[in-house]
C-alpha cells in the first residue's frame, strides 16, 4: 500500500507538471464573480497561514538567541514534575509509558497513574510495575490509584488531588516520553508569565500508509505552533504532551469551590482543548516546546482514526460554544490574534470542510475543462517547499527525513486527511443535532513501542 501511495502521488503530480508545459489551454476563463467569491471565501485562511509562515521562523531565532545567552550548561530546574497518566484498558502500552517516564533525566519526577475502571489487565500490569519499581530502588515516585469509570477528565482530576509537583504534566497511556522531555517542559516555566506549555507530539506508527499520513500531518500541524507561541494564540495544548503550572490548576480548583468550573471539565470530551482555551480566556500565557517530545501510538485503521477525530471535533465544538465570547472580542489586548483571527478561522475552516467535496469537485472540473493547471501547480510547489522546510528544521530531523519524499505529494496526502476529517465532521453534526454525546473512546493497541524507550 505504501508503494502504491508513492506511485499514485508522484504519478499524478508529474502528470500535472506535464500538462502545464504541454497541455492545451482553452480560451474559456472563469468569471470575475467566481474568482472574487473564491478569493473572499478563502482569504481569512490564507491570511492566517501567511502570518504563521512569516512568524514561525522568528520562534527559531528567539530560541537560538536564548540558547546563546544562556550558560553552556544551564542548571536543571529543581521543581518537582508530576505526570498524570489516565488509563482505561491500556494493558498493551502502559508499562512502556511508565518506564519511559521513570527513566527521565529530570531529578524529581512523580508519576501518577489513574486506572479509570479498566476491564482488562491494566490493574495487574500496574501492580507489577509498582512492585518492580519499589524493588529497584531507582529514583522517581510511582503512585497508582484506581477509580470507577468516570472518563478522562475525571481521572485527571483524581490525579490532581494526589499529585504533589509544582509542574503538572499530562500524557497518554500509549505514549513514550523522551528522557529530556520533562526537563525541557520545566525550563519553559523559568518565565513567570508562562502558565502552560504545549509539547511536540510524534507518531510512533512507522509502517503503512496511515502511519505515514499521520506522521506528516502531525509534523505539518505542530510546526505552526511555533507561530502561535510567538503570537500568544495557542488554544490547543494536546493531552498527550501538556504541562501546566500547578498553581494555576489549583487556583481553578479553588475557584470551583465558589461556583466556577473546577479542574478539568468533566462535561467536555476534549478536556485538554477546554483547559487551554480557559487559560487563554483568563489572559494566561501558553508557549510551545518543540524539544518536549512525546511519541504516541496513533490509530492503525481508518475507522479508529475517524473515531479519534470525531471526539476531537465534538469537543472542539463544545469548547467553541462554551467560549463563544472570545470570538471577535477586542477586550483582550494581548489575545487579539487569537480572538480576531485564529479562533474565527478555525470555525470557518469547519464550514469550508463541510463544503470541500463540492468545492474541490467544481475547481478540479473547471481546471481540467479549461486546461489551466498553473494555479494548482503553484499551490503544489508552495506546499512542497513548506513541508520540505518543516522536515529540515524539525527537532527530530533525522527521524523526520523519511517524510521528505512525501513533500511533492503532500497535497494529495492532505486530501486523505480532509476526507477523514469530513467524515468526523458529519458524524459530529449529526450527534449534536440529535443530542447524542461522545464518550472516551479507544482503539485496538498494537504496541508499536515494543522496542522503543522514548
Amino acid at each position: 500500500m505504501t508503494a502504491l501511495l508513492y506511485l499514485l502521488g508522484y504519478g499524478i503530480t508529474l502528470a500535472l507538471g506535464w500538462l502545464v508545459l504541454f497541455g492545451h489551454r482553452s480560451a474559456a476563463r472563469p468569471s470575475e464573480t467566481w474568482q472574487i467569491a473564491l478569493t473572499l471565501l478563502f482569504l481569512p485562511s490564507l491570511l492566517k497561514y501567511a502570518l504563521q509562515l512569516l512568524v514561525a521562523p522568528w520562534f527559531d531565532v528567539q530560541s537560538w538567541w536564548r540558547r546563546r545567552r544562556a550558560p553552556r550548561r544551564a542548571a536543571i530546574p529543581a521543581q518537582r514534575v508530576s505526570v498524570l497518566v489516565p488509563a482505561w484498558n491500556e494493558e498493551v502500552g502502559i508499562a512502556l509509558t511508565v518506564r519511559s517516564l521513570l527513566a527521565s533525566d529530570h531529578p524529581d519526577v512523580e508519576v501518577v497513574v489513574i486506572n479509570d475502571g479498566s476491564t482488562d489487565d491494566t490493574h495487574a500490569v500496574m501492580q507489577a510495575l509498582v512492585a518492580e519499581h519499589e524493588a529497584s530502588g531507582r529514583p522517581g515516585r510511582l503512585v497508582y490509584v484506581s477509580q470507577p469509570n468516570g472518563g478522562k477528565a475525571s481521572a485527571l482530576n483524581r490525579g490532581l488531588g494526589v499529585a504533589s509537583g509544582e509542574i503538572i504534566v499530562t500524557t497518554d497511556a500509549d505514549s513514550a516520553v523522551a528522557a529530556d522531555t520533562l526537563t525541557n517542559f520545566a525550563r519553559r516555566f523559568d518565565d513567570p508569565r508562562v502558565m502552560a506549555v504545549a509539547g511536540n507530539v510524534k507518531i510512533g506508527n512507522r509502517p503503512g500508509v496511515l502511519g505515514l499520513v499521520q506522521r506528516l500531518e502531525y509534523l505539518y500541524g505542530f510546526y505552526f505552533k511555533k507561530a502561535d507561541s510567538v503570537l500568544d494564540s495557542i488554544y490547543i495544548v494536546g493531552g498527550a504532551a501538556a504541562a501546566y503550572r500547578a498553581d494555576v490548576l489549583h487556583e481553578l480548583i479553588d475557584r470551583g469551590r465558589s461556583g466556577a468550573l473546577a479542574g478539568f471539565d468533566e462535561d467536555n470530551i476534549t478536556e485538554d482543548i477546554e483547559m487551554s482555551t480557559r487559560l487563554q480566556a483568563a489572559g494566561h500565557r501558553i508557549v510551545y516546546a518543540p524539544d518536549a517530545v512525546v511519541t504516541t501510538e496513533a490509530p492503525a485503521d481508518w475507522d479508529g482514526l475517524v473515531r479519534q477525530r470525531l471526539r476531537w471535533k465534538f469537543g472542539r465544538f463544545l469548547t467553541f460554544r462554551q467560549y463563544r465570547h472570545l470570538f471577535f472580542n477586542p477586550a483582550l489586548p494581548r489575545k487579539r490574534v487569537l480572538t480576531m483571527l485564529i479562533l474565527p478561522v478555525a470555525l470557518l475552516s469547519e464550514v469550508l470542510l463541510l463544503a470541500e467535496p463540492l468545492l474541490v469537485t467544481v475547481m478540479w472540473a473547471w481546471t481540467i475543462a479549461v486546461g489551466d493547471y498553473g494555479p494548482a501547480l503553484v499551490y503544489i510547489g508552495a506546499l512542497t517547499l513548506v513541508v520540505g522546510w518543516q522536515v529540515l528544521t524539525d527537532t527530530r530531523r533525522r527521524e523526520s527525513l523519511a517524510l521528505l519524499p512525501l513533500a511533492p505529494m503532500a497535497w494529495l496526502v492532505f486530501y486523505l486527511v480532509d476526507l477523514t476529517e469530513f467524515r468526523a465532521l458529519v458524524r459530529t453534526l449529526v450527534r449534536m443535532a440529535t443530542g447524542r454525546g461522545v464518550t472516551w473512546q479507544r482503539w485496538s493497541r498494537q504496541g508499536v513501542f515494543a522496542s522503543q524507550q522514548g
